[in-house]
Protein backbone atom coordinates (compact mmCIF):
# COMPACT_ATOMS: atom_id res chain seq x y z
CA UNK A 1 0.00 0.00 0.00
CA UNK A 2 2.80 2.39 0.73
CA UNK A 3 4.63 1.63 -2.51
CA UNK A 4 2.84 4.27 -4.56
CA UNK A 5 5.24 6.97 -5.61
CA UNK A 6 5.64 9.34 -8.52
CA UNK A 7 8.80 7.39 -9.41
CA UNK A 8 6.77 4.34 -10.43
CA UNK A 9 7.74 3.50 -14.01
CA UNK A 10 5.26 3.27 -16.88
CA UNK A 11 6.18 -0.39 -17.23
CA UNK A 12 5.18 -1.08 -13.65
CA UNK A 13 2.00 0.95 -14.06
CA UNK A 14 1.06 -1.10 -17.13
CA UNK A 15 1.79 -4.29 -15.21
CA UNK A 16 -0.54 -3.23 -12.38
CA UNK A 17 -3.25 -2.10 -14.79
CA UNK A 18 -3.20 -5.29 -16.81
CA UNK A 19 -2.85 -7.35 -13.66
CA UNK A 20 -6.28 -5.95 -12.80
CA UNK A 21 -7.71 -5.59 -16.31
CA UNK A 22 -7.09 -9.16 -17.44
CA UNK A 23 -9.08 -10.77 -14.60
CA UNK A 24 -11.88 -8.20 -15.01
CA UNK A 25 -11.93 -8.71 -18.77
CA UNK A 26 -11.94 -12.46 -18.24
CA UNK A 27 -14.77 -12.12 -15.73
CA UNK A 28 -16.77 -9.97 -18.15
CA UNK A 29 -16.09 -12.37 -21.01
CA UNK A 30 -17.34 -15.19 -18.81
CA UNK A 31 -20.48 -13.18 -18.06
CA UNK A 32 -20.86 -12.43 -21.75
CA UNK A 33 -20.36 -16.07 -22.71
CA UNK A 34 -22.89 -17.23 -20.14
CA UNK A 35 -25.31 -14.60 -21.44
CA UNK A 36 -24.66 -15.76 -24.98
CA UNK A 37 -25.32 -19.37 -24.08
CA UNK A 38 -28.43 -18.62 -22.01
CA UNK A 39 -29.85 -16.30 -24.66
CA UNK A 40 -28.98 -18.84 -27.33
CA UNK A 41 -30.91 -21.52 -25.44
CA UNK A 42 -33.91 -19.20 -25.12
CA UNK A 43 -33.51 -18.32 -28.80
CA UNK A 44 -34.14 -21.95 -29.65
CA UNK A 45 -37.50 -21.73 -27.85
CA UNK A 46 -38.66 -18.80 -30.00
CA UNK A 47 -39.17 -15.04 -30.35
CA UNK A 48 -41.71 -14.88 -27.51
CA UNK A 49 -39.20 -16.33 -25.04
CA UNK A 50 -36.53 -13.84 -26.13
CA UNK A 51 -38.91 -10.88 -25.89
CA UNK A 52 -40.24 -12.04 -22.50
CA UNK A 53 -36.72 -12.37 -21.17
CA UNK A 54 -35.80 -8.95 -22.61
CA UNK A 55 -38.55 -6.96 -20.91
CA UNK A 56 -38.36 -8.71 -17.52
CA UNK A 57 -34.56 -8.68 -17.45
CA UNK A 58 -34.64 -4.90 -17.87
CA UNK A 59 -36.32 -4.57 -14.45
CA UNK A 60 -33.64 -6.77 -12.89
CA UNK A 61 -31.01 -4.57 -14.53
CA UNK A 62 -32.53 -1.52 -12.82
CA UNK A 63 -31.99 -3.28 -9.49
CA UNK A 64 -28.49 -4.23 -10.63
CA UNK A 65 -27.90 -0.54 -11.35
CA UNK A 66 -29.03 0.38 -7.85
CA UNK A 67 -26.68 -2.14 -6.24
CA UNK A 68 -23.85 -1.20 -8.60
CA UNK A 69 -24.22 2.44 -7.59
CA UNK A 70 -24.01 1.54 -3.91
CA UNK A 71 -20.99 -0.66 -4.45
CA UNK A 72 -19.29 2.00 -6.58
CA UNK A 73 -19.56 4.39 -3.64
CA UNK A 74 -18.06 1.72 -1.41
CA UNK A 75 -15.35 0.97 -3.97
CA UNK A 76 -14.22 4.62 -4.07
CA UNK A 77 -14.04 4.71 -0.26
CA UNK A 78 -12.14 1.41 -0.25
CA UNK A 79 -9.69 2.49 -2.98
CA UNK A 80 -8.82 5.76 -1.24
CA UNK A 81 -8.66 4.15 2.23
CA UNK A 82 -6.48 1.36 0.83
CA UNK A 83 -4.19 3.88 -0.89
CA UNK A 84 -3.80 5.86 2.35
CA UNK A 85 -3.41 2.68 4.47
CA UNK A 86 -6.50 3.46 6.56
CA UNK A 87 -7.58 -0.13 7.31
CA UNK A 88 -10.04 0.83 10.04
CA UNK A 89 -12.07 2.96 7.63
CA UNK A 90 -11.81 0.27 4.96
CA UNK A 91 -13.26 -2.46 7.21
CA UNK A 92 -16.07 -0.24 8.45
CA UNK A 93 -17.12 0.72 4.92
CA UNK A 94 -17.21 -2.93 3.82
CA UNK A 95 -19.19 -4.05 6.86
CA UNK A 96 -21.81 -1.31 6.65
CA UNK A 97 -22.23 -1.57 2.88
CA UNK A 98 -22.68 -5.33 3.01
CA UNK A 99 -25.18 -5.19 5.87
CA UNK A 100 -27.28 -2.49 4.23
CA UNK A 101 -27.30 -4.23 0.83
CA UNK A 102 -28.56 -7.47 2.37
CA UNK A 103 -31.48 -5.60 3.98
CA UNK A 104 -32.27 -3.64 0.81
CA UNK A 105 -32.04 -6.82 -1.30
CA UNK A 106 -34.56 -8.71 0.81
CA UNK A 107 -37.04 -5.82 0.70
CA UNK A 108 -36.70 -5.43 -3.08
CA UNK A 109 -37.15 -9.17 -3.66
CA UNK A 110 -40.49 -9.13 -1.89
CA UNK A 111 -41.66 -6.01 -3.74
CA UNK A 112 -40.76 -7.50 -7.14
CA UNK A 113 -42.20 -10.95 -6.40
CA UNK A 114 -45.62 -9.72 -5.31
CA UNK A 115 -45.91 -6.97 -7.94
CA UNK A 116 -44.29 -8.57 -11.01
CA UNK A 117 -47.40 -8.52 -13.20
CA UNK A 118 -48.38 -4.97 -12.23
CA UNK A 119 -44.87 -3.71 -12.96
CA UNK A 120 -44.67 -5.35 -16.38
CA UNK A 121 -48.16 -4.21 -17.39
CA UNK A 122 -47.52 -0.65 -16.22
CA UNK A 123 -44.10 -0.34 -17.86
CA UNK A 124 -44.62 -2.21 -21.12
CA UNK A 125 -48.21 -3.28 -21.62
CA UNK A 126 -46.94 -6.27 -23.67
CA UNK A 127 -48.99 -8.88 -25.54
CA UNK A 128 -50.65 -11.52 -23.30
CA UNK A 129 -48.27 -14.35 -24.32
CA UNK A 130 -45.19 -12.21 -23.70
CA UNK A 131 -46.63 -10.91 -20.39
CA UNK A 132 -47.34 -14.44 -19.10
CA UNK A 133 -43.79 -15.62 -19.77
CA UNK A 134 -42.23 -12.39 -18.50
CA UNK A 135 -44.11 -12.59 -15.18
CA UNK A 136 -42.94 -16.18 -14.71
CA UNK A 137 -39.33 -15.22 -15.38
CA UNK A 138 -39.37 -12.08 -13.20
CA UNK A 139 -40.99 -13.73 -10.16
CA UNK A 140 -38.59 -16.65 -10.31
CA UNK A 141 -35.40 -14.68 -10.85
CA UNK A 142 -36.36 -12.23 -8.06
CA UNK A 143 -35.21 -14.80 -5.48
CA UNK A 144 -31.65 -14.09 -6.55
CA UNK A 145 -31.85 -10.32 -5.90
CA UNK A 146 -30.32 -10.32 -2.36
CA UNK A 147 -27.51 -12.59 -3.57
CA UNK A 148 -26.90 -10.33 -6.57
CA UNK A 149 -26.38 -7.44 -4.14
CA UNK A 150 -23.92 -9.41 -2.01
CA UNK A 151 -22.00 -10.54 -5.08
CA UNK A 152 -21.62 -6.97 -6.35
CA UNK A 153 -20.45 -5.70 -2.95
CA UNK A 154 -17.76 -8.38 -2.79
CA UNK A 155 -16.57 -7.60 -6.33
CA UNK A 156 -16.58 -3.83 -5.75
CA UNK A 157 -14.64 -4.06 -2.48
CA UNK A 158 -11.98 -6.41 -3.85
CA UNK A 159 -11.58 -4.42 -7.07
CA UNK A 160 -11.23 -1.21 -5.07
CA UNK A 161 -8.23 -2.86 -3.38
CA UNK A 162 -6.81 -3.88 -6.76
CA UNK A 163 -7.81 -7.55 -6.43
CA UNK A 164 -9.70 -8.52 -9.59
CA UNK A 165 -8.62 -12.18 -9.64
CA UNK A 166 -10.96 -13.35 -6.87
CA UNK A 167 -14.13 -11.80 -8.40
CA UNK A 168 -13.13 -13.46 -11.69
CA UNK A 169 -12.98 -16.88 -10.04
CA UNK A 170 -16.33 -16.30 -8.33
CA UNK A 171 -17.88 -15.21 -11.64
CA UNK A 172 -16.50 -18.31 -13.34
CA UNK A 173 -18.10 -20.61 -10.77
CA UNK A 174 -21.40 -18.67 -10.92
CA UNK A 175 -21.55 -18.95 -14.71
CA UNK A 176 -20.79 -22.67 -14.67
CA UNK A 177 -23.77 -23.20 -12.34
CA UNK A 178 -25.92 -20.87 -14.48
CA UNK A 179 -25.10 -22.64 -17.75
CA UNK A 180 -25.37 -26.20 -16.40
CA UNK A 181 -28.65 -25.64 -14.57
CA UNK A 182 -29.94 -23.59 -17.51
CA UNK A 183 -29.23 -26.42 -19.95
CA UNK A 184 -30.89 -28.86 -17.59
CA UNK A 185 -33.94 -26.84 -16.58
CA UNK A 186 -34.76 -25.15 -19.90
CA UNK A 187 -34.74 -28.33 -22.00
CA UNK A 188 -35.17 -31.04 -19.34
CA UNK A 189 -31.67 -32.51 -19.53
CA UNK A 190 -29.81 -34.37 -16.74
CA UNK A 191 -33.15 -35.82 -15.58
CA UNK A 192 -34.49 -32.36 -14.65
CA UNK A 193 -37.99 -31.13 -15.60
CA UNK A 194 -38.61 -29.11 -18.80
CA UNK A 195 -39.29 -25.61 -17.47
CA UNK A 196 -38.42 -23.35 -20.43
CA UNK A 197 -38.05 -19.69 -19.49
CA UNK A 198 -38.73 -20.45 -15.81
CA UNK A 199 -35.78 -22.82 -15.89
CA UNK A 200 -33.54 -20.02 -17.20
CA UNK A 201 -34.61 -17.81 -14.28
CA UNK A 202 -34.01 -20.58 -11.74
CA UNK A 203 -30.55 -21.21 -13.16
CA UNK A 204 -29.70 -17.51 -12.85
CA UNK A 205 -30.84 -17.35 -9.21
CA UNK A 206 -28.92 -20.54 -8.33
CA UNK A 207 -25.73 -19.13 -9.83
CA UNK A 208 -26.14 -15.88 -7.89
CA UNK A 209 -26.71 -17.76 -4.63
CA UNK A 210 -23.54 -19.81 -5.08
CA UNK A 211 -21.51 -16.69 -5.97
CA UNK A 212 -22.82 -14.82 -2.91
CA UNK A 213 -21.92 -17.65 -0.54
CA UNK A 214 -18.39 -17.84 -1.92
CA UNK A 215 -18.10 -14.05 -1.71
CA UNK A 216 -19.12 -14.03 1.95
CA UNK A 217 -16.51 -16.67 2.69
CA UNK A 218 -13.86 -14.53 0.98
CA UNK A 219 -14.74 -11.52 3.16
CA UNK A 220 -15.11 -13.40 6.45
CA UNK A 221 -12.32 -15.97 6.38
CA UNK A 222 -9.25 -15.34 8.55
CA UNK A 223 -7.38 -13.58 5.73
CA UNK A 224 -10.43 -11.66 4.54
CA UNK A 225 -11.18 -7.95 4.89
CA UNK A 226 -13.57 -8.55 7.79
CA UNK A 227 -11.92 -11.69 9.18
CA UNK A 228 -14.75 -12.35 11.62
CA UNK A 229 -18.14 -10.83 12.33
CA UNK A 230 -16.38 -7.46 12.62
CA UNK A 231 -15.53 -7.96 16.29
CA UNK A 232 -19.10 -9.04 17.04
CA UNK A 233 -20.56 -5.78 15.72
CA UNK A 234 -21.41 -6.86 12.17
CA UNK A 235 -25.14 -6.32 12.70
CA UNK A 236 -24.71 -2.88 14.28
CA UNK A 237 -25.90 -0.28 11.78
CA UNK A 238 -24.02 3.01 11.39
CA UNK A 239 -26.46 5.26 9.53
CA UNK A 240 -23.88 8.01 9.04
CA UNK A 241 -21.40 5.68 7.31
CA UNK A 242 -24.09 4.06 5.16
CA UNK A 243 -25.39 7.49 4.17
CA UNK A 244 -21.87 8.57 3.13
CA UNK A 245 -21.42 5.52 0.91
CA UNK A 246 -24.89 5.82 -0.59
CA UNK A 247 -24.49 9.55 -1.19
CA UNK A 248 -21.27 8.95 -3.10
CA UNK A 249 -22.72 6.00 -5.01
CA UNK A 250 -26.16 7.48 -5.70
CA UNK A 251 -25.12 9.38 -8.84
CA UNK A 252 -23.67 6.18 -10.33
CA UNK A 253 -26.88 4.35 -9.47
CA UNK A 254 -28.97 7.09 -11.09
CA UNK A 255 -26.67 7.05 -14.10
CA UNK A 256 -27.38 3.35 -14.67
CA UNK A 257 -31.05 3.72 -13.76
CA UNK A 258 -31.35 6.54 -16.32
CA UNK A 259 -30.05 4.12 -18.92
CA UNK A 260 -32.32 1.27 -17.87
CA UNK A 261 -35.47 3.38 -17.56
CA UNK A 262 -34.59 4.95 -20.90
CA UNK A 263 -34.21 1.46 -22.33
CA UNK A 264 -37.67 0.54 -21.06
CA UNK A 265 -39.16 3.55 -22.84
CA UNK A 266 -37.14 2.67 -25.93
CA UNK A 267 -38.38 -0.92 -25.80
CA UNK A 268 -41.96 0.39 -25.88
CA UNK A 269 -41.07 2.08 -29.17
CA UNK A 270 -39.30 -1.00 -30.53
CA UNK A 271 -42.20 -3.30 -29.58
CA UNK A 272 -44.32 -1.20 -31.92
CA UNK A 273 -42.17 -2.42 -34.83
CA UNK A 274 -43.04 -6.06 -34.09
CA UNK A 275 -41.52 -9.22 -32.62
CA UNK A 276 -38.69 -9.41 -35.18
CA UNK A 277 -37.46 -5.89 -34.31
CA UNK A 278 -37.67 -6.62 -30.59
CA UNK A 279 -35.83 -9.94 -30.87
CA UNK A 280 -33.20 -8.33 -33.13
CA UNK A 281 -32.61 -5.57 -30.59
CA UNK A 282 -32.42 -7.98 -27.66
CA UNK A 283 -29.97 -10.30 -29.41
CA UNK A 284 -28.04 -7.28 -30.71
CA UNK A 285 -27.57 -6.04 -27.15
CA UNK A 286 -26.27 -9.44 -26.14
CA UNK A 287 -23.87 -9.56 -29.10
CA UNK A 288 -22.72 -5.98 -28.44
CA UNK A 289 -21.37 -7.23 -25.13
CA UNK A 290 -18.37 -8.46 -27.15
CA UNK A 291 -17.19 -4.86 -26.97
CA UNK A 292 -18.41 -3.25 -23.78
CA UNK A 293 -17.99 -6.22 -21.42
CA UNK A 294 -14.19 -6.54 -21.87
CA UNK A 295 -13.76 -2.75 -22.10
CA UNK A 296 -15.75 -2.19 -18.89
CA UNK A 297 -12.73 -3.47 -16.97
CA UNK A 298 -10.75 -0.40 -17.98
CA UNK A 299 -13.40 1.86 -16.44
CA UNK A 300 -13.28 -0.11 -13.18
CA UNK A 301 -9.48 0.00 -13.20
CA UNK A 302 -9.53 3.77 -13.73
CA UNK A 303 -11.79 4.18 -10.69
CA UNK A 304 -9.64 1.94 -8.48
CA UNK A 305 -6.19 3.21 -9.47
CA UNK A 306 -7.11 6.90 -9.61
CA UNK A 307 -8.67 6.48 -6.16
CA UNK A 308 -5.57 4.73 -4.83
CA UNK A 309 -3.24 7.34 -6.34
CA UNK A 310 -5.26 10.15 -4.76
CA UNK A 311 -5.24 8.29 -1.44
CA UNK A 312 -1.45 8.17 -1.71
CA UNK A 313 -1.40 11.90 -2.69
CA UNK A 314 0.45 11.06 -5.93
CA UNK A 315 -0.80 13.28 -8.77
CA UNK A 316 1.77 12.13 -11.33
CA UNK A 317 0.94 8.48 -10.73
CA UNK A 318 -2.74 9.17 -11.25
CA UNK A 319 -2.11 10.80 -14.62
CA UNK A 320 0.08 7.90 -15.71
CA UNK A 321 -2.60 5.39 -14.72
CA UNK A 322 -5.23 7.20 -16.77
CA UNK A 323 -3.02 7.56 -19.85
CA UNK A 324 -2.13 3.86 -19.90
CA UNK A 325 -5.72 2.82 -19.22
CA UNK A 326 -6.99 4.84 -22.19
CA UNK A 327 -4.38 3.25 -24.45
CA UNK A 328 -5.37 -0.25 -23.39
CA UNK A 329 -9.09 0.40 -23.78
CA UNK A 330 -8.56 1.78 -27.28
CA UNK A 331 -6.66 -1.31 -28.40
CA UNK A 332 -9.22 -3.76 -27.02
CA UNK A 333 -12.14 -1.80 -28.44
CA UNK A 334 -10.56 -1.66 -31.89
CA UNK A 335 -10.64 -5.46 -32.08
CA UNK A 336 -14.32 -5.63 -31.09
CA UNK A 337 -15.19 -2.94 -33.65
CA UNK A 338 -13.82 -5.17 -36.41
CA UNK A 339 -15.94 -8.09 -35.18
CA UNK A 340 -19.17 -6.09 -34.91
CA UNK A 341 -18.83 -4.20 -38.19
CA UNK A 342 -17.51 -6.96 -40.44
CA UNK A 343 -18.90 -10.17 -38.90
CA UNK A 344 -22.32 -9.29 -37.39
CA UNK A 345 -24.24 -12.19 -38.95
CA UNK A 346 -21.64 -14.72 -37.81
CA UNK A 347 -22.09 -13.50 -34.24
CA UNK A 348 -25.89 -13.50 -34.39
CA UNK A 349 -26.03 -17.04 -35.79
CA UNK A 350 -24.60 -18.17 -32.47
CA UNK A 351 -27.74 -16.83 -30.80
CA UNK A 352 -30.61 -17.73 -33.13
CA UNK A 353 -31.56 -19.68 -36.26
CA UNK A 354 -34.19 -17.17 -37.42
CA UNK A 355 -32.84 -15.50 -40.56
CA UNK A 356 -35.18 -12.50 -40.31
CA UNK A 357 -33.81 -11.67 -36.87
CA UNK A 358 -30.22 -12.20 -38.02
CA UNK A 359 -30.62 -9.86 -41.01
CA UNK A 360 -32.11 -7.02 -38.99
CA UNK A 361 -29.89 -7.56 -35.96
CA UNK A 362 -26.80 -7.35 -38.17
CA UNK A 363 -27.73 -3.79 -39.12
CA UNK A 364 -27.96 -2.88 -35.42
CA UNK A 365 -24.52 -4.36 -34.72
CA UNK A 366 -22.88 -2.50 -37.60
CA UNK A 367 -24.23 0.83 -36.34
CA UNK A 368 -23.18 0.10 -32.76
CA UNK A 369 -19.77 -1.06 -33.90
CA UNK A 370 -19.10 2.35 -35.42
CA UNK A 371 -19.52 4.11 -32.05
CA UNK A 372 -17.80 1.63 -29.72
CA UNK A 373 -14.58 3.65 -29.45
CA UNK A 374 -16.25 6.89 -28.23
CA UNK A 375 -18.53 4.83 -25.96
CA UNK A 376 -15.67 2.98 -24.27
CA UNK A 377 -13.36 6.02 -24.09
CA UNK A 378 -16.17 7.83 -22.30
CA UNK A 379 -16.33 4.88 -19.87
CA UNK A 380 -12.66 5.27 -18.92
CA UNK A 381 -12.95 9.03 -18.39
CA UNK A 382 -16.06 8.51 -16.25
CA UNK A 383 -14.21 5.85 -14.24
CA UNK A 384 -11.41 8.32 -13.50
CA UNK A 385 -13.91 10.96 -12.41
CA UNK A 386 -15.59 8.47 -10.06
CA UNK A 387 -12.25 7.48 -8.53
CA UNK A 388 -11.70 11.14 -7.66
CA UNK A 389 -15.15 11.34 -6.08
CA UNK A 390 -16.83 13.20 -8.96
CA UNK A 391 -19.63 10.65 -9.28
CA UNK A 392 -22.19 13.29 -10.28
CA UNK A 393 -20.45 14.16 -13.56
CA UNK A 394 -21.04 10.79 -15.29
CA UNK A 395 -24.65 10.91 -14.05
CA UNK A 396 -25.13 14.33 -15.61
CA UNK A 397 -23.63 13.17 -18.91
CA UNK A 398 -25.84 10.08 -19.00
CA UNK A 399 -28.92 12.14 -18.16
CA UNK A 400 -28.30 14.57 -21.02
CA UNK A 401 -27.64 11.80 -23.53
CA UNK A 402 -30.66 9.71 -22.65
CA UNK A 403 -33.30 12.28 -21.75
CA UNK A 404 -32.39 15.09 -24.15
CA UNK A 405 -31.29 13.00 -27.14
CA UNK A 406 -32.10 9.28 -27.14
CA UNK A 407 -35.66 9.20 -25.80
CA UNK A 408 -37.21 12.41 -27.23
CA UNK A 409 -35.73 11.96 -30.72
CA UNK A 410 -36.67 8.26 -30.80
CA UNK A 411 -40.30 9.06 -30.00
CA UNK A 412 -40.25 11.95 -32.46
CA UNK A 413 -38.92 9.83 -35.34
CA UNK A 414 -41.17 6.87 -34.55
CA UNK A 415 -44.51 8.54 -33.81
CA UNK A 416 -44.34 11.88 -35.60
CA UNK A 417 -42.24 11.12 -38.68
CA UNK A 418 -43.14 7.39 -38.78
CA UNK A 419 -39.60 6.33 -39.69
CA UNK A 420 -38.25 2.76 -39.49
CA UNK A 421 -36.31 1.02 -36.77
CA UNK A 422 -32.96 2.04 -38.29
CA UNK A 423 -33.73 5.67 -37.45
CA UNK A 424 -34.17 4.75 -33.78
CA UNK A 425 -30.85 2.92 -33.70
CA UNK A 426 -29.13 5.86 -35.42
CA UNK A 427 -30.34 8.16 -32.63
CA UNK A 428 -28.69 5.82 -30.13
CA UNK A 429 -25.37 6.27 -31.97
CA UNK A 430 -25.67 10.07 -31.86
CA UNK A 431 -26.36 9.85 -28.12
CA UNK A 432 -23.15 7.89 -27.48
CA UNK A 433 -20.98 10.31 -29.48
CA UNK A 434 -22.43 13.34 -27.68
CA UNK A 435 -21.79 11.69 -24.32
CA UNK A 436 -18.15 11.07 -25.19
CA UNK A 437 -17.64 14.73 -26.14
CA UNK A 438 -19.28 15.85 -22.90
CA UNK A 439 -17.19 13.47 -20.76
CA UNK A 440 -13.98 14.65 -22.41
CA UNK A 441 -14.89 18.32 -21.93
CA UNK A 442 -15.87 17.90 -18.27
CA UNK A 443 -12.79 15.81 -17.49
CA UNK A 444 -10.58 18.61 -18.82
CA UNK A 445 -12.44 21.18 -16.72
CA UNK A 446 -12.14 19.24 -13.45
CA UNK A 447 -8.73 19.10 -11.81
CA UNK A 448 -9.38 15.64 -10.40
CA UNK A 449 -5.81 15.20 -9.17
CA UNK A 450 -6.12 18.05 -6.66
CA UNK A 451 -9.43 16.96 -5.14
CA UNK A 452 -9.93 16.16 -1.46
CA UNK A 453 -10.39 12.56 -0.31
CA UNK A 454 -13.97 11.33 0.18
CA UNK A 455 -13.35 10.80 3.90
CA UNK A 456 -11.48 12.66 6.61
CA UNK A 457 -8.39 10.82 7.72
Amino acid sequence: MGEMTSKVSKKRVRKKIYGMILPIATENILQMTAGFISTGMLGRIGKVAISSFGISDRIIKILWALFKGITTGASVFVAQAYGSNNLKKLRKVVQQTLLSVIIVGIVLQQVIFWNAQRLLQFIYGPKPDILLNAVTYLKTVSWGIPFLGIMLVVAGVLQGMGNARTPMIIAFIMNIFNICFGYGLIFGNFGLPVLGIKGAAMAMAIGQFVAAMIGLYVLFNKKGVLGSLYNGNFFKIDIKQIASVYKLGAPTAFESIFWNVGSILLIRVILGYGDVAMASYQLGLQAEAISYMPAAGFSIAATAFIGQALGARDKKLGKTYLKETIKGSFMVTSISVILLVFFPKVILRLLTDEQEVINLGAKYLILMGLVQIPQNMSGVLNGALRGAGYTRVPMFVAGVGIWLIRIPFSYLLAYIFDLGIMAIWSVMCVDLVVRFLMSLTLYKKKDIYETELVFEE
